[in-house]
């Protein structure tokens, strides 16, 4: 399979086959972490890296990704790049676009809440680069979608449930706190989730609805696998049966108003439904389930210590993931190297 040259900008866009191809080959080179096999597969390569909101795993995974495949991952902040903004004169992005493709063998852009004054803006962006670039353009996490974590999060379900996730379910929970958080993670967890053949329940107090388009998205993934998708706004009851809980805050669609975001209003509406918290008293009506998140943790609000530190807990799983999912991704679409699908897990997957 070659995927040389692809966008990820979500994984809605790509085949499943070729989201399969990304997990086999990232459980791959965790098993051979620095096999020659892999080490080489950028080498003297350079992976631009911008970063609108700062990040403690994505730059730490990304920059450990390209120098174990033996390349080069360069730090941007993009305000001492000279580019064209709404209030300043600059270089717009056809032009940049252009010019780091004749650097570069790949980009990352990563641009959240504060850094833009409407949904959908940087979801705009990543997609105006990647009409421009003659290489791929990876999302690192924008308003819309997180690619890389919805990969990692999948990779992890498939080490502790098998990986035929099929007929799974996933209880995606609103939690409660002191940040106002975007949907790119939990959105991307419903569209990849789903994918892979999981029931899919969404758990919210009224007025935390996401995106219609990548609900309808997801209830259409289920379908297609004859999977359900629900929508409560009970604190409780979607913990019945569930197999993995994400528990995650994410802002409400009023989070945009007037041309900015309105953080703190965000912040104070959420810290009143206090009994939004995945708790040990509500994961016992699991399945057993697993505990997920993609980090940072809002401890105390999101979910208890209890919880989160708990043996059914897999969060470091899931966060050392993103290095290695990130490693396949770069692989497969910035070198031209070539993955065959194994044919046992084609069928299952």
């Amino acid at each position: 399979m070659n995927l040389f040259g692809k966008d990820l900008i979500t994984t809605q866009d790509w085949e499943k086959d070729e989201l399969t191809a990304v997990l086999e080959l990232a459980e791959d080179m965790q098993k051979k972490r620095f096999s020659p096999k892999y080490t080489k597969l950028l080498q003297h390569k350079t992976f631009f890296m911008f970063f609108y909101n700062p990040s403690v795993r994505t730059r730490q995974s990304f920059e450990c990704a390209s120098t174990e495949l033996g390349g080069h991952a360069q730090y941007l902040e993009p305000g001492g790049m000279r580019l064209k903004t709404k209030k300043t004169a600059g270089e717009i992005i056809e032009d940049a676009a252009r010019v780091m493709s004749r650097y570069a063998a790949g980009i990352g852009i990563r641009m959240l809440e504060d850094k833009i004054t409407r949904y959908g803006e940087a979801d705009d962006m990543l997609r105006e680069y990647a009409k421009f670039a003659d290489i791929p353009i990876v999302s690192m996490a924008h308003d819309k979608y997180h690619p890389c974590q919805g990969l990692a999060d999948i990779m992890g379900l498939r080490k502790h449930l098998g990986r035929d996730l099929k007929g799974k379910k996933l209880l995606l929970y609103w939690g409660h706190g002191a940040l106002a958080r975007s949907w790119c993670s939990v959105q991307e967890a419903l569209l990849i989730y789903s994918r892979f053949g999981m029931d899919v329940t969404v758990a919210s107090p009224e007025g935390y609805n996401l995106d219609p388009a990548v609900i309808e998205s997801s209830k259409k993934n289920c379908g297609d696998n004859g999977r359900k998708f629900e929508i409560t706004h009970d604190p409780v009851e979607g913990y019945r049966g569930a197999h993995v809980v994400y528990a995650r805050n994410w802002m409400s669609p009023n989070a945009y108003h007037d041309g900015e975001f309105h953080k703190q209003e965000e912040v104070d509406k959420a810290l009143q439904h206090s009994r939004w918290i995945c708790d040990e008293q509500k994961m016992k009506l699991t399945d057993k389930g697993l505990y997920i998140h993609p980090m940072p943790i809002d401890r105390g609000h999101e979910v208890t210590d209890e919880v989160a530190s708990g043996p059914r807990s897999i969060i470091y799983d899931v966060a050392e993931n993103r290095l290695h999912a990130q490693k396949a991704i770069m692989a497969l679409t910035m070198s031209k190297f070539d993955y065959k699908l194994k044919k046992t897990a084609a069928k299952v997957a």
